[in-house]
């Protein structure tokens, strides 16, 4: 995919929408689901949200704000080689994949120690950055950095059926939000252009910021102090407190979508749970660690499983 096709895929009339889903039991629940809340649902209380990493790109061998993050700790730890033997830095300088991949195993099986050590690292990083300066870097880095292994830039990893499907629904009326447990900061940059989803649509985790005064009209900069991870129960909390509606449909990948998922659930209107399984080993990556749990709860409770191997012609 090259950046010239996501406003393509956004901007693609009704009629022809969804053209990366095969026809299928997914492609149906979404069209079907789409004709009913135009039908019966008021313009201004049609929400849906969705999961970032891993719903609307990829995120394996690791996120992509963590290749963010682990650059910048090899740096500090190259300025500071007393920081080369502890963690997180350790990992980040010998690229210590398994690692780094079991802090979110971890996090998801609710053993949240390594996420601790993690997020002390994630802290310290950006620690006194301005967030012009942090937004700065990160519209760089995802606009010239690639993917370890997928040959193609990370604005090129965005899921093409994911975009169609939030073009489809904008195209109908929906506020498209996402909620992520990813920097909210980081994803800002690019939302509009990648997804059709403004900056202040944007729902994310972060860290508490400051602000100071000076003759340039005052600074705001991170600080070391987390302010909240938008993940598990923050994000239904999070999602009321920016958009104040439950959402018709969310979309997720993984046990820390779920409470977002069981939020979007009405008496009186009509509603979708998504959850994105990653069983395309030949296209993108098959795995369900850290999504046991919202399997589980899919099948119990009649969510539809989107399947990118069956319901996907195309992937980027």
């Amino acid at each position: 995919m090259t950046s010239h096709l996501v406003p393509d895929a956004r901007s693609a009339p009704p009629d022809q929408a969804l053209t990366s889903w095969r026809d299928g039991p997914a492609r149906r629940a979404v069209v079907d689901f789409v004709a009913r809340a135009v039908e019966e649902v008021p313009v201004d209380q049609r929400v849906a949200v969705f999961d970032n990493d891993g719903t609307l790109w990829c995120e394996k061998p690791m996120p992509i704000q963590l290749d963010f993050i682990l650059r910048r700790l090899v740096e500090m730890a190259e300025a500071d080689p007393g920081l080369g033997d502890q963690q997180p830095w350790k990992a980040a300088r010998e690229r210590d994949h398994a690692w780094l991949s079991q802090v979110m195993v971890d996090h998801y099986a609710g053993d949240e120690r390594l996420v601790t050590i993690m997020a002390a690292g994630i802290l310290a990083a950006y620690d006194g950055i301005s967030v012009e300066d942090f937004e700065a870097q990160a519209d760089a880095f995802l606009r010239t950095a690639r993917h370890p292994t997928l040959d193609r830039t990370y604005l090129q990893c965005a899921y093409r059926p994911m975009v169609e499907l939030l073009g489809h629904l904008a195209a109908h009326g929906f506020a498209t939000y996402i909620a992520s447990g990813g920097g909210r900061d980081f994803m800002r940059p690019v939302t509009a252009e990648l997804y059709g989803v403004p900056r202040e649509r944007v729902i994310g985790s972060t860290a508490a910021l400051a602000y100071s005064s000076d003759s340039g009209g005052g600074t705001i900069r991170h600080t070391p102090v987390p302010d909240y991870l938008d993940d598990g129960p923050q994000k239904p909390i999070r999602i009321w407190s920016r958009v104040g509606r439950r959402p018709l449909l969310a979309a997720g990948n993984a046990n820390g979508d779920t409470a977002m998922l069981d939020f979007t659930q009405h008496v009186d209107k009509p509603y979708l749970r998504l959850l994105v399984l990653h069983d395309d080993a030949d296209r993108e990556f098959a795995y369900t660690a850290g999504a046991e749990k919202a399997l589980e709860k899919a099948e119990r409770d009649h969510w539809t499983v989107v399947s990118m191997k069956h319901d996907w012609s195309t992937v980027f």
